[in-house]
C-alpha cells in the first residue's frame, strides 16, 4: 500500500498524515508584489516541513522555532482579502500576518509574505 504524501504549503516539505488532505495547495510564499516564489530560486523552502495537526498547520525548519497557523478561519472580510499571483493567475488570498512573514524571512533571506488561498473549499 502507497501511503500518499500532502502538500499544504506549495514548494514546501509534505507529510504523510491523512488530515492535510483537506489542505492541499492551500498556503504559499509571495514576493512584496505578490508573486509566488519557488523552491527553485529559494531552495531553502525545501527545508520546511509542513505538517496539520491538533487544528494548526505546523511548520518547521532548521534552526527555527515552530510556527503554528490556525487552520480554519473564516476569511469572509473582504477588508483582509487581496490578490497574489500564482503562475501568473490572479488568486484571492489572505496574508498570514506579520509573524509568518518575518519566520519565512529567515528561512529564505528575503522579505515575504505567507498567504492563505481562498479559492479552495475545505
Amino acid at each position: 500500500m502507497t501511503t500518499a504524501t500532502y502538500y499544504p504549503v506549495l514548494e514546501c516539505q509534505g507529510t504523510t498524515r491523512e488530515a492535510a488532505s483537506d489542505y492541499q495547495g492551500r498556503w504559499f510564499l509571495t514576493d512584496l508584489e505578490g508573486n509566488s516564489l519557488s523552491a527553485k530560486d529559494y531552495p531553502s523552502l525545501q527545508q520546511v516541513v509542513a505538517d496539520v495537526k491538533f487544528g494548526y498547520l505546523a511548520l518547521t525548519a532548521t534552526g527555527m522555532l515552530r510556527l503554528d497557523i490556525v487552520l480554519d478561519v473564516i476569511e469572509d472580510d473582504e477588508s483582509v482579502q487581496s490578490t497574489a499571483y500564482l503562475d501568473g493567475s490572479a488568486i484571492k488570498v489572505v496574508d498570514e500576518g506579520d509573524l509568518a512573514a518575518t519566520w519565512f524571512e529567515n528561512v529564505i533571506g528575503e522579505p515575504c509574505r505567507f498567504v492563505k488561498r481562498l479559492d479552495v473549499a475545505v
